[in-house]
């Protein structure tokens, strides 16, 4: 018999090594669940003293976090890529690419071929392929394959022809890049880029569900709990609304809208929108491309391209109109800015509607590449940097190289960001980099470069819980666990706080919960 003075709740989780993630960074060893929230948090004797419930979860000593919140990614993105991509990460040369494609295409219908990860800075000759081969083995096909930032794509000569680009096109916040005989080599940068990416056909609905599905899957085995897609169109949030209503889709989305204006328009005539697992209240812009394609819009030449700057992607009355609607419309500014010369671009954009400390939470995506004068503009303005601490270690064998080693200094410098208003965000920007938090981790606290700017194992875990919350509002709702907040955590085999830097990646994901329902 229970006592009648205890309270009946669903989750009881006990003998764990808990991290609350509150404003102390408390310890505890159990907490207690109800209708998808915590209602209590304590020592395994205060719990059980106070509660008895349906279940109960002997974590057997291992250690429990916050649900993992992706700060910035492309969940929608990522779900596509799964279903009709070829996975072209990791290949060490173009030919090891062009057979990933052959065995791709083997049984493809589709007039289409596609592929996305390659990256030339990890070939033996580090420069960007030509088309040629692409109608040699693939004759009928029309073939996109997209490099590992997304900002870049070689192309098919068919598409080239289907899009009239040749060698004197010219395309405002985008590059055609030419071979030695001076035709379009296949590689188009940026905006060109995606003037390529819009004539792929879509997805049917029965495809894009399960490529959601799929995301979500992948997700959950990470430990990912809330994610922030940053950039999507109408129709893939309204996908993703009635899917979530439905029960089909249990992963919380942030979900950052285009900034055309039908799209900003349909949205932010509602104002903020504010559901369980639906948030609505960003715009993303770019200000200018990746590094890695030097498309990153740099103060000074690139030390290994000194022919080049990279792109400002738009006019600057395009910021100007965005920048106003959103203000006007309650609704945060979310812009990728990479190199120094973006960076500043946007923060100077920023300032023009900002007006000195705010509580506006206006962001910075990457913050790649900062100017020494331009750190203090964070404050001054109280705009916040959303940072991929995996960018900085996959990037660091070539970086050097593109910035030379003064400017290089000044890249991926998240303890100085950090600084400037004592919190930051943190993500992955899958599918660029892996979908695993853990990875966000260890490349945060124990990077070789670079070091005095990397995060302590404390600030690395508010910068992916409770401060990813944070960057869209929801802090009161999620990213600790306290009591009245949703319940979302996750339970894994060792304690990432505590083991040694180089055990970090082997770390697994146990258990991953969601309003108290297991997950994963």
């Amino acid at each position: 018999m229970f006592s009648c003075s205890k309270s009946k709740v669903d989750l009881i989780v006990h003998n764990a090594n808990v991290y609350t993630v509150d404003g102390q960074f408390s310890k505890a060893t159990a907490f207690a669940v109800d209708d998808g929230k915590f209602v209590a948090v304590g020592s395994d004797r205060k719990i059980f003293s106070h509660y008895y419930a349906s279940k109960t979860l002997d974590a057997q000593g291992r250690s429990v976090y916050p649900g993992f919140i992706d700060g910035h990614c492309h969940f929608v993105g990522y779900g596509e890529t799964k279903v009709r991509f070829a996975d072209l990460n990791g290949c060490k040369s173009f030919e090891e690419v062009l057979e990933r494609l052959e065995k791709h295409n083997e049984g493809n219908v589709s007039e289409w071929l596609l592929g996305r990860g390659w990256d030339q800075n990890i070939w033996e000759v580090k420069e960007f392929p030509e088309n040629t081969e692409l109608l040699k083995r693939f004759p009928d096909k029309k073939v996109l394959i997209t490099r590992v930032d997304g900002h870049a794509v070689l192309v098919s000569s068919n598409i080239l022809e289907s899009l009239n680009i040749d060698e004197k096109s010219k395309i405002e916040g985008g590059d055609v890049l030419l071979n030695k005989q001076g035709k379009p080599s296949g590689i188009l940068l940026d905006n060109a880029a995606d003037m390529a990416k819009a004539i792929v056909p879509s997805l049917d609905n029965t495809q894009r569900i399960n490529a959601l599905k799929i995301a979500q899957r992948d997700c959950f085995a990470h430990g990912l709990t809330g994610v922030t897609d940053a950039g999507l169109d109408i129709r893939s949030i309204a996908l993703i609304d009635s899917l979530q209503t439905e029960g089909v889709l249990k992963m919380k989305v942030n979900a950052m809208v285009n900034p055309d204006d039908e799209t900003m328009d349909y949205f932010m005539k509602f104002g903020v929108i504010e559901k369980e697992r639906l948030t609505v209240r960003s715009v993303k812009i770019y200000a200018d491309g990746a590094l890695g394609s030097r498309g990153a819009k740099l103060l000074e030449p690139y030390s290994d391209a000194p022919e080049t700057t990279g792109l400002i992607v738009e006019a600057e009355d395009f910021y100007d109109h965005v920048c106003e609607k959103a203000y006007n419309a309650g609704y945060q500014v979310c812009c990728h800015a990479i190199g120094d010369g973006g960076v500043r671009m946007i923060l100077n954009e920023y300032a023009k509607f900002l007006n000195g400390p705010n509580d506006l939470r206006w962001r910075v995506e990457h913050s790649q590449v900062v100017d020494p004068q331009d750190f203090a503009l964070y404050k001054e303005y109280s705009i916040i940097p959303s940072i991929q601490a995996t960018h900085c270690t996959s990037d660091m064998p070539w970086a050097e190289d593109r910035l030379g080693s003064e400017r290089v200094q000044n890249a991926y410098a998240y303890k100085t960001l950090l600084d400037q208003n004592g919190w930051l965000i943190n993500g992955t920007d899958f599918p660029i980099e892996h979908v695993s938090p853990i990875k966000t981790f260890y490349s945060s606290v124990a990077r070789k470069h670079l070091t005095d700017n990397k995060l302590s194992r404390e600030e690395a875990l508010k910068s992916m819980t409770v401060w990813a919350a944070k960057g869209y509002f929801a802090e009161d709702r999620k990213g600790s666990i306290e009591i009245g907040k949703e319940a979302d955590f996750v339970i894994l085999s060792d304690d990432i706080m505590t083991i040694e830097d180089k055990k970090i990646p082997e770390v697994k994901v146990v258990n991953t919960f969601i309003n108290g329902e297991m997950v994963y």
